[in-house]
């Protein structure tokens, strides 16, 4: 017998993303990762290009 490849979820809800919504929940802390990841390699980036540290690029050292 041939079965089918998809996974079967026995609670659709379980495996939705997370709706939008005010305060501390899941989907802000998503968010916030995902932008500070965004913001590290950003930076990561500037060093790279310019070739100076964060801090003499803000003129602190």
């Amino acid at each position: 017998m041939i079965q089918d490849s998809k996974p079967t979820v026995s609670n659709p809800e379980a495996s939705a993303e997370p709706a939008p919504a005010f305060g501390w929940n899941r989907y802000a802390e998503r968010i916030n990762g995902r932008f500070a990841m965004v913001g590290f390699v950003a930076l990561l980036l500037l060093e790279l290009v310019t070739g100076q540290t964060f801090f003499s690029w803000l003129g602190l050292r």
